[in-house]
């Protein structure tokens, strides 16, 4: 009996145990998907695809398509997405070009229907994109950011992790990790402190990142002396280090201050 009947599955493709193929799917020869997916019908999984386990992808999603660049010649590049991942409707995901040679996912993610990834986009765990988010090439988004839908973010951007990007946003400066932010031009609009609460900082914690970015948007008009402010007046932990080394290598800016 054939495992897939009416899909097209390339007998080279590497499929592991339990993993559902649905008729009218196609994966392509240089595929690897892990154990317990789910692949709907007429997703399309292309050469370069790595999946781990326990992923979805649903009915129109196409995974590793080529990358939409100029610079594109043809190189082996992949496109890898980690465990328990959710790739809803339509969503589009490019492969990586020569210069990171891969567009990544991590683990349980969920990106919304009509998601497009570009090429060379690496993505941290825990992160959700919502319905219609266009995620140009280069960029790097850190584990349990939130993309609203319908916003759209330019190439070489970074996301910092949980971070609140608000519906309707247009990404053209770096947002920096544990923020909320809004408007036009994108604005920081305070912490995001029910996702850090959901996800265990304590009230400590929490206030202390309050207190680093009112030094940093509220307090000062000048990002190195603020930088140098919160340096001499807040302990290193991990938190305040994220934020600072996040900040000083945002060499394109970060989003505006209110």
């Amino acid at each position: 009996m054939e495992r897939f009947p009416n899909a097209n599955v390339h007998p080279l493709a590497k499929i592991g145990e339990n993993t559902i193929i649905e008729p009218f799917a196609t994966v392509q020869a240089d595929v690897e998907i892990g154990d317990n997916c789910h692949i709907a019908p007429n997703a399309v999984i292309m050469n370069g695809s790595r999946l781990g386990n326990n992923v979805e992808i649903h009915s129109g999603a196409v995974i590793s398509g080529l990358p939409q660049d100029l610079k594109y010649e043809g190189e082996d590049s992949k496109t890898i997405i980690g465990n328990n991942t959710v790739i809803r409707e339509c969503v589009t995901v490019n492969k990586g070009t020569k210069d990171r040679m891969a567009t990544k996912i991590g683990d349980n993610c969920l990106l919304m229907s009509y998601v497009h990834v570009a090429h060379d986009t690496f993505i941290g765990n825990n992160v959700i994109v919502a319905v219609d988010v266009a995620l140009a090439g280069h960029m790097d988004i850190e584990d349990y950011a939130i993309i609203e839908g319908i916003s759209g973010a330019q190439q070489f951007v970074k996301i910092g992790g949980h971070c609140f990007i608000a519906a309707g946003s247009l990404i053209r400066k770096n947002v920096p990790p544990y923020i909320k932010c809004a408007r036009e031009p994108l604005t920081y609009t305070g912490i995001n402190r029910v996702g850090m609460q959901r996800r265990g900082f304590n009230d400590e914690v929490i206030k202390e990142i309050d207190e680093i970015y009112r030094t940093i948007y509220i307090r000062n008009k000048n990002i190195g002396r603020a930088l140098a402010q919160v340096e001499e007046n807040f302990k290193p932990s991990t938190h305040r280090d994220h934020i600072l080394e996040f900040i000083k290598n945002s060499e394109n800016g970060i989003v505006k201050a209110p």
